[in-house]
């Protein structure tokens, strides 16, 4: 395994492959010269004298200043370097793409379940969905009427050990010394009324009202996209009566995304019906008609191209955008030369690479949508006391991401080399196959979320630092930066991109194997750890409040 790595040739930093110590020499480019300072790994250290005021180049773009003088083998940290970017102009010039070899892919395909629209899920739910945080109580009521009774209720492991400390304290006993094993997952039970259904899932928020116009507008217009989604069945939507987010927006935003909209839909208002046991009657009734007409729907062949992948981060570390990041870049070019979809988001996380992006996207009109979403994001996010600067968190700068256009650099790497075929404005779909740019925050799960509601119908989830998240209708799966992070969180993690640091595997083979992965959870062969976990995660976005 090598010690450290230059990402690109013009970079002026290297990065720490594993702990380095102070005095240890380093021999690159035929020279050698000695550590200043102790390296954890992850960590940038530099390959020459940087006075303070010097540009810090990594993955060949600047990523940073000093501010202070940083001399060669010395580590760079918060306290001597500064977020620093180049700034982007829409340019006559677009990239060409040359597309990756994709004949061992080229005539495979996926069980999955076709819809009227021509779109193909990759899973079959019924969703119960409210307006407003105020009807999020009879979700409550409704999961716990359906959930056990259908079959779909987890059972816990830990409730025999919750049990257990239960006898020992009502016996008098110390609860400290109770043996147990939690090893094993949380099991799922199989003995389902509705076989084909795979779950029914509560999309509970705290939006709808209290808010402003736009915010619950935009709330309609996301969950317009859960029920249009393929993986979706049919949906359940339960109103209040009085709130912003009226019956009459959420159809609309359905309409604009499906013209030819056919699911079973069922709207109920509860100041329409008065006693909440009319309005759970009639809701329930309802429901198990839909289920069952759900249930008649099975998978079918269908061609990659039906795929739209989400490429998310989450708890990044400084090997990311070495390892996991460019990997699925791999894995996103294969899909879009297969015809497929993809959707890279997390504006924030794109700062300092926006001249690229936008290079690559197909017309100068969309470049300059990139460009105006991310200044006007940036802009609104510095009205409320911040800014793209301040995205990366502590457990990124402790990990070795210490500046937020380092953070960048690497983030942009999921979305691989393809050109920019879309441009999207939360809640926006996806409207054709190729790479998509999605405005959506850095926080992992308001992006993820944003991205399912586009169509995404996989998301790929890449993680330094381990990040136990999920979505409710679409498989997440969890791609580790380093063996280290697949051995200590198992239970969170599917794939390892690790091998990638140890030399042992190229960032094209992790990609390919990636995309093996992908094929068998289309298809429901592989579950992956956030499906068995029921990690059901669902927060919209209340734009310009989050990074």
């Amino acid at each position: 395994m090598n010690k450290y790595l230059q990402i690109h040739p013009s970079d002026n930093v290297l990065v720490a492959l594993r702990p380095l110590g102070s005095g240890e020499t380093v021999n690159f480019a035929g020279k050698n010269f000695l550590l200043k300072d102790n390296i954890g790994a992850k960590h940038k250290f530099a390959l020459e004298d940087l006075p303070a005021g010097t540009e810090v180049k990594m993955y060949g773009i600047l990523v940073g200043k000093t501010t202070r003088d940083v001399p060669r083998g010395g580590l760079l940290s918060p306290e001597n370097t500064r977020h620093a970017t180049s700034g982007a102009v829409v340019r006559e010039h677009r990239s060409q793409w040359s597309p990756p070899d994709v004949r061992a892919w080229q005539n495979r395909t996926f069980q999955g379940y076709h819809r009227a629209d021509g779109s193909v899920g990759t899973a079959n739910y019924w969703i119960v969905v409210p307006l407003v945080f105020c009807e999020n109580r009879n979700l409550e009521v409704t999961k716990e009427a359906l959930l056990k009774e259908l079959g779909y209720a987890q059972s816990s492991r830990y409730t025999g050990f919750v049990q257990q400390l239960k006898t020992q304290f009502l016996a008098g006993q110390n609860v400290e010394n109770i043996p147990g094993d939690l090893s094993e997952e949380t099991p799922v039970s199989r003995e389902r009324l509705f076989p084909n259904v795979d779950g029914i899932k509560f999309l509970l928020h705290e939006g709808g009202c209290g808010c402003s116009r736009n915010d619950s507008d935009t709330l309609c217009g996301l969950l317009a996209g859960y029920i249009t989604h393929p993986n979706v069945a049919g949906a359940t939507v339960m109103s209040l009566g009085c709130q912003h987010a009226q019956v009459s927006i959420l159809q609309d935003e359905i309409r604009r995304r499906d013209p030819q909209f056919d699911k079973p839909l069922f709207i109920f208002e509860q100041q329409q019906y008065g006693t909440e046991s009319k309005l759970m009657e009639a809701a329930l009734r309802q429901t198990f008609a839909g289920l069952v007409q759900a249930n008649t729907c099975v998978r079918k062949p269908a061609p990659l191209s039906k795929l739209c992948i989400g490429l998310e981060c989450g708890g990044s570390d400084g090997f990311s955008g070495i390892s996991a990041n460019p990997a699925i870049g791999h894995t996103s070019d294969l899909l879009v030369a297969l015809g497929a979809s993809v959707i890279l988001s997390e504006f924030p996380e794109l700062c300092g690479v926006e001249q690229e992006l936008s290079d690559r996207c197909i017309t100068r009109e969309l470049a300059a949508k990139y460009l105006d979403l991310m200044a006007s994001y940036n802009a609104q996010a510095e009205q409320v006391g911040s800014g793209f600067d301040m995205n990366p968190s502590p457990g990124n700068i402790r990990d070795g991401l210490i500046t937020d256009a380092i953070k960048s650099a690497g983030a942009a790497k999921k979305g691989g080399t393809s050109s920019v075929a879309e441009v999207l404005d939360y809640p926006e779909k996806v409207s054709r196959p190729g790479l998509a740019l999605l405005c959506t925050p850095g926080n992992d799960v308001e992006s993820t979320t944003a991205e399912v509601a586009a169509g995404a119908n996989i998301v790929l989830f890449t993680t330094g630092l381990g990040t136990p998240t999920g979505n409710p209708i679409a498989p997440v799966v969890k791609i580790s930066t380093d063996t280290s992070l697949a051995l200590r969180m198992p239970d969170i993690i599917d794939i390892d991109t690790g091998p990638v640091i140890a030399g042992t595997e190229t960032i094209e083979q992790a990609g390919a194997r990636i995309l093996d992965y992908v094929i068998r959870v289309a298809g429901g062969e592989e579950i992956p750890a956030a499906v068995r976990l029921g990690q059901d995660d669902f927060i919209p976005w209340k734009r310009g409040i989050s990074l």
